[in-house]
């Protein structure tokens, strides 16, 4: 069970919210969020209502500023990822709608290029577990969260202008 308490302020100042599961719109409890500390569990937290826009994933601890740490100014939403026990699977593939080249993952990545000679993953089909596309080699830049599912079109998900480069599996027992 994960739980993670947001604040109005920064340093945990003002009005707090204290959340277990996911939350499309944090605004409906706060009129701000600018600090959060997560006392268990691991989450993905939005600068954009109903999980949308920038993410950035969050495991136990405590976050006092997100602008001093290169996040973004305020979290509208929250996602709690439950922990996974098993094996991790995961098809990615170069073109939209599952087309073209397709390699199947069952460990993290860090280059996308480098050990499949993909330039690009514009679809995916996550079978196991929950893992962490990133938009440059070696898990740096822009995050996105994928739970089990098939991913036909990035593009259609309001990513067109992210490339995925490397992937890793979320594994913390948080």
């Amino acid at each position: 069970m994960g739980r993670i308490i947001f604040y109005e302020d920064r340093n945990f100042g003002g009005r707090s919210y204290e959340c277990m599961s996911d939350c499309p719109e944090i605004s409906s409890y706060l009129s701000r969020c600018n600090s959060c500390r997560v006392d268990s569990g691991c989450f993905m937290v939005y600068d954009r209502p109903n999980y949308m826009g920038n993410q950035y994933f969050l495991r136990r601890g405590e976050y006092s500023d997100y602008s001093r740490m290169g996040m973004f100014e305020s979290i509208r939403s929250c996602r709690m990822i439950p922990m996974h026990r098993g094996n991790f699977r995961m098809r990615i593939y170069e073109r939209e709608n599952f087309g073209g080249q397709m390699m199947e993952l069952m460990d993290d990545c860090d280059s996308i290029m480098d050990r499949y000679r993909m330039s690009d993953c514009q679809s995916c089909n996550v079978m196991d577990g929950h893992w962490l596309m990133y938009e440059q080699p070696h898990y740096r830049g822009r995050m996105m969260y994928m739970r089990p599912g098939e991913y036909r079109s990035f593009r259609d998900m309001g990513y067109s202008n992210m490339r995925f480069m490397s992937m890793r599996r979320i594994m913390d027992s948080c």
